[in-house]
């Protein structure tokens, strides 16, 4: 299927791996021009050269930024060009006990996963507006209702994400703008197979048999009873960052695996 992204430009923050990576090779594969971040030089290069490897002939290129740091996103939105598609997928999680959880943890979070997208969108959304064109997601996750005991702070910043992007929504009323939130359930990232391999090795087990210990014991309210796979992720994203999605505004997207609950 062609997804009439021939000629589009995205911005796919926190792209250097994951879920950002995959989109970012899917939206590359089907034409479109894509700026990679990450925290540092390295990583962005690394991630652009396999990205060029993998895609012959892509238009693709990365910016550096940290986005706990103010200094760095200004300089980053300096040397941003226009973009049409806009995925704020970067975010950070601190898995400790809500006691242990200082303010410097919450700051850092809050600074990272909500005001990252905050000061992009703030950026571009006028831009798109004047166009009247454009695509803006934010990548939140199933802890946003599920909210585990040992990652509150995290699932804040992923509640407050569904706001922002509906409440942009309907600035966006009667254009071709659309701001919709993508909701992934738990997913098999390069993170969470270093936690099954660190449990794993812990306690003498395969991965495997960690993985389906994590869906009886703890995810239990999962249907698809396994780790999604970052392409499968990286598929709907894909989907609702082109101009087939238009339908589509002011909408949190389930990604899940039915973990969530609920009939909406």
């Amino acid at each position: 299927m062609d997804l009439k992204l021939k000629g589009k430009t995205a911005f796919i923050t926190g792209s250097t791996s994951g879920i950002g990576f995959a989109s970012a090779k899917l939206l590359l594969q089907e034409g479109a021009n894509v700026i990679l971040n990450g925290r540092n030089e390295k990583g962005v290069s690394e991630a652009v050269d396999k990205l060029k490897a993998s895609v012959p002939g892509s238009m693709v290129k990365g910016i550096a930024t940290d986005f706990s740091k103010q200094t760095e996103v200004e300089f980053l939105l300096e040397q941003l060009p226009l973009v049409d598609i806009l995925i704020n997928n970067v975010g950070i999680f601190s898995s400790q006990s809500f006691f242990e959880t200082t303010d410097e943890d919450w700051h850092q979070q809050i600074e990272v996963n909500v005001m990252s997208g905050v000061r992009l969108s703030r950026h571009f959304l006028p831009k798109m507006l004047e166009a009247n064109w454009g695509r803006i997601l934010f990548i939140s996750s199933e802890c946003a209702t599920l909210v585990p005991t040992d990652l509150i702070a995290y699932s804040t910043t992923k509640a407050a994400l569904l706001a922002i992007s509906r409440g942009l929504s309907h600035m966006t009323s009667g254009t071709g703008v659309t701001v919709n939130t993508i909701i992934p359930g738990s997913t098999l990232t390069e993170g969470a197979k270093r936690f099954l391999d660190g449990v794993a090795a812990k306690e003498n087990k395969t991965r495997g048999e960690v993985e389906h210990e994590f869906f009886s014991k703890v995810r239990t309210s999962s249907l698809l009873e396994r780790f999604a796979s970052v392409e499968e992720i990286a598929n709907t994203i894909t989907y609702y960052a082109s101009p087939l999605s238009a339908a589509t505004n002011g909408a949190a997207i389930k990604l899940d695996g039915g973990s969530m609950g609920g009939i909406i």
